[in-house]
C-alpha cells in the first residue's frame, strides 16, 4: 500500500508540474504570442502598419511633395542655369531672407519633345536638360539631325527614339512638346501630304497609287495624325500638351499686326495650304481635346525664327541669304522685296515655349519678334554682317507669299511675362558663325 501511495503521489506531482509550468518558462510566452500573431493575425498587422505609416506622414507632411522620380528632399537639390550643360549641383539649404531659384523645390519632370532633333527642338532640349529634367526626344530624322543632340549622348537624363509620330507610341511623361512637322517651304512643298492627311485613307487601300504624290502625302499626316496620336497619349497619361503652331495660320493677313483673335486669310487650295491648313487643323484638334477630354493644352503660334542649327538650304529667307552670302552667291530676293517679316532668335522662342508650358493659359499665343523688316532690308543686314560686296538677284515671287507678317505680342507680354530680347543684328552673327563652320565642312551643305 505504501508503494502504491508513493506512485500515486508521483503521478499527482507530475500532473501538477505539467499544468503549472515553472517560472523560467514565462519569458517564452511573449515570443510564442508574437509568433502566433505573425502567423495567424496578418490582417491585424497590415492595419497596424497602415496606421503607423499614416501617423508618420502626418508628422512629416513635406515628404508628400517628393515626385516619383525623386529619392531625396528637394531642399538639397538644385538645377543649373541655361548656360550649364548638366544639372544636379548641390546647393546650401534655404535660409530665411535668401532668394531661392524657382527650380529649387520643384520635382524633376519627365518630358517628351517630338521633333527634338530639329532646329528649334534641339535648342529646347538643351534648355530642359540644363534645368534638370529628364528628356525623351522623338524624331524620324526627316528634317532633324543627330548632330543637333549628340552633345547629350551618354547623359542618363536624355533618351533618343527614332520614331514617326504618325504611328502611336506609349510613354509615361509629365509634359509633351509637339514640334514634329516639316516647317520649311522646301520640305512641306516637297512632301505636302505628310504635312496633312487628305489622301491618307486612299493610300491605305493598297491599289491606289499617287506616284510622287504618295511621298508628298506625309506632311498633312504629320500635322493631323501626329497631333492626334500625341493628344491621345496626353489624354491617357494626364500629361500637359503644347502644340507649336505657326503664323502661317494667318495666311496673307488683312490685319496688321496680327493678333491671336484674327482668323486669317488662307488660300485652302494653294501650294502652301498643306502646311497652313494642317496647322489650323492641329489647333482645332488640340482645342477639341481640351474642351471634350479635359487635356491640358497650350498653343503657340511661332513667327519667323532663325539661329544656329537651321538647315542650310531649307528655303527660309534668313538661311537662304546667309548661306548664299557665305558661298559668294547673289542673294535671291523674290518679287520686289518689299514684303515684310519679323525675325526672332531661337533662344527667345525657346524661352517663350517654356513660359507657355509652365503657365496656366491655353492660348493661342503669338511668339515672335515684332521688329519688322522688308526683304531688301534683311538682305542689307546680311551683307553688312557677312560680305558688303554681295549682290542681290531678283526673281518672280512665289505663290501665296504673304505681303506682311508681324506679331502682336501684347498677350504674351501680359500673361506670360515674355518678350524677345535679342535683336536681328545681335543674333545674326551667332547664326553666321555656325553656318560658316558647317558650309566649310565637306558635304554638309544640305543639312539633312
Amino acid at each position: 500500500m505504501k508503494q502504491l501511495h508513493k506512485q500515486s503521489g508521483l503521478i499527482h506531482r507530475s500532473r501538477d508540474e505539467e499544468i503549472s509550468p515553472k517560472a523560467p518558462k514565462h519569458p517564452r510566452s511573449l515570443p510564442r504570442s508574437l509568433h502566433y500573431i505573425f502567423r495567424e493575425q496578418r490582417l491585424l498587422f497590415v492595419l497596424v502598419g497602415i496606421l503607423i505609416g499614416s501617423s508618420f506622414f502626418i508628422v512629416h507632411p513635406s515628404l508628400f511633395h517628393l515626385g516619383p522620380h525623386d529619392s531625396r528632399p528637394r531642399t538639397t537639390f538644385s538645377v543649373s542655369s541655361s548656360s550649364d550643360r548638366f544639372a544636379g549641383i548641390t546647393q546650401p539649404r534655404h535660409r530665411p531672407g535668401l532668394r531661392v531659384p524657382v527650380q529649387i523645390g520643384q520635382r524633376r519632370k519627365r518630358i517628351v519633345v517630338t521633333g527634338g532633333a530639329g532646329f528649334v527642338g534641339s535648342h529646347l532640349v538643351d534648355k530642359l536638360i540644363a534645368r534638370g529634367d529628364d528628356v525623351i526626344v522623338i524624331d524620324n530624322f526627316f528634317t532633324g539631325r543627330k548632330e543637333n543632340v549628340v552633345r547629350h549622348f551618354g547623359n542618363p537624363r536624355f533618351e533618343l527614339v527614332r520614331h514617326d509620330v504618325v504611328e502611336p507610341i506609349l510613354l509615361e511623361v509629365d509634359q509633351i512638346y509637339h514640334l514634329a512637322c516639316p516647317a520649311s517651304p522646301v520640305h512641306y512643298k516637297y512632301n505636302p501630304i505628310k504635312t496633312i492627311i487628305s489622301f491618307f485613307n486612299l493610300l491605305q487601300l493598297g491599289n491606289f497609287r499617287f506616284g510622287d504624290v504618295s511621298q508628298v502625302a506625309e506632311i498633312y499626316k504629320t500635322n493631323v495624325m501626329g497631333t492626334l496620336n500625341m493628344l491621345g497619349l496626353a489624354k491617357r497619361i494626364g500629361a500637359r500638351f503644347l502644340l507649336t503652331s505657326t503664323s502661317e495660320v494667318y495666311g496673307d493677313p488683312l490685319e496688321h499686326p496680327q493678333k491671336e483673335t484674327y482668323w486669317g486669310n488662307v488660300n485652302p487650295i494653294g501650294v502652301r495650304s498643306c502646311y497652313d491648313e494642317g496647322k489650323r487643323t492641329a489647333e482645332t484638334l488640340a482645342m477639341d481635346y481640351h474642351r471634350g477630354a479635359d487635356v491640358e493644352v497650350r498653343i503657340a503660334r511661332i513667327f519667323n525664327t532663325y539661329g544656329p542649327r537651321m538647315c542650310l538650304d531649307d528655303g527660309r529667307v534668313v538661311s537662304n541669304f546667309v548661306a548664299q552670302a557665305i558661298r559668294k552667291q547673289p542673294l535671291t530676293v523674290y518679287g520686289d522685296g518689299k514684303q515684310t517679316r519679323s525675325f526672332q532668335y531661337v533662344s527667345d522662342l525657346v524661352d517663350g515655349l517654356v513660359a507657355l508650358m509652365e503657365g496656366e493659359h491655353v492660348g493661342p499665343f503669338n511668339l515672335g519678334n515684332p521688329g519688322e523688316f522688308t526683304m531688301l532690308e534683311l538682305a542689307e543686314v546680311v551683307k553688312e554682317t557677312i560680305d558688303p560686296s554681295a549682290t542681290i538677284e531678283f526673281k518672280p515671287n512665289t505663290a501665296d507669299d504673304p505681303h506682311k507678317r508681324k506679331p502682336d505680342i501684347s498677350k504674351a507680354k501680359e500673361l506670360l511675362n515674355w518678350e524677345p530680347k535679342i535683336s536681328l543684328r545681335e543674333g545674326l552673327p551667332r547664326m553666321v558663325s555656325d553656318f560658316r563652320n558647317r558650309i566649310l565642312n565637306e558635304n554638309e551643305g544640305k543639312g539633312l
